[in-house]
């Protein structure tokens, strides 16, 4: 099972070469370039680049909150959440389905590794169209904020070094990961693939008695303060701290693995389609 984004085709011996590297501790993109990879004068973009082409996708490694590389031990084949890292993803979007063309205008990456919250990736982004005033209203987000702003496709590798090595978590997951894997999808070629978690769905099985699981009702339960709500920063960052609290409820219901918690979110999928499918049809109008 991998832990991160990405899934690349490897080499067996440099990944050896590297995995042996990390048994001395944890180390940069720089080193692995260097000295696994024999490319000495790789800048930090490019050696950043190829550790996760080469590494992104294997679970036996991880990215911390640093962007260092280390090895992570490993617990009846699957990783153990305290091992974990996890990449918070928030997108601010010129609408709800980019299926239907709609884009990105902000996107930010919040790294939750070893109980600390880091921001690794805040941008703004120009979708390329107009942004509508309802969407301008709830973000603050004009075109005019965004028309100097990179395309996707200029950040995109910076949006995958992000996520590689990591867990893909948001809040309400679904609809970030759509429009980050279409993008990534749209625009670099690449299929964005591996384990992901919802913190909806987990505060629907941690927190039975919580009426709305919406990001403000979490939030204020847990005692997280939101800055600039409605913002990507703002609002991986407070799902960030959301998902700290949350694995320490699993923990105490003795979850120690990443398997044991993607089987607690399949377990509350589940149940809810057997309660709709308990539910009596509607009866037809006379």
């Amino acid at each position: 099972m991998s832990t991160g984004g990405i899934h690349t085709q490897q080499s067996g011996t440099l990944v050896d070469r590297a995995l042996e590297f990390l048994g001395a501790g944890p180390a940069d993109s720089i080193s692995l370039a260097r000295d696994v990879l024999g490319v000495p004068a790789a800048t930090p973009l490019i050696a950043d680049r190829l550790a996760a082409a080469l590494l992104g996708s294997d679970p036996r490694v991880r990215r911390r909150v640093d962007s260092r590389w280390e090895l992570v031990r490993e617990v009846v084949g699957s990783p153990r959440l305290v091992d974990c890292a996890f990449a918070v993803v928030d997108v601010e979007t010129t609408g709800t389905s980019p299926l239907r063309g709609d884009r990105v205008i902000e996107i930010a990456v919040a790294v939750l590794s070893g109980g600390a919250v880091g921001v690794v990736l805040d941008t703004l982004v120009n979708p390329e169209r107009q942004i509508p005033r309802v969407v301008t209203g709830i973000t603050r987000i004009a075109y005019d904020d965004v028309r100097d702003k990179p395309v996707f496709g200029e950040i995109a590798d910076q949006v995958v070094d992000a996520l590689a090595g990591r867990i893909f978590v948001a809040h309400n997951m679904r609809f970030d990961w759509s429009f980050v894997s279409n993008e990534i999808r749209r625009t670099l070629h690449l299929a964005l693939d591996g384990p992901r978690l919802c913190t909806v769905r987990l505060a629907r099985r941690l927190l039975p008695g919580l009426r709305s699981r919406n990001l403000d009702s979490v939030a204020q339960y847990f005692g997280v303060e939101i800055e600039n709500r409605h913002r990507a920063a703002g609002d991986a960052t407070a799902t960030a701290w959301i998902l700290s609290r949350l694995l320490d409820l699993a923990a105490e219901r003795g979850i120690d693995t990443l398997r044991e918690l993607e089987e607690l979110t399949r377990r509350a999928k589940r149940k809810k389609r057997k309660k709709l499918r308990a539910l009596p049809a509607p009866m037809e109008e006379a």
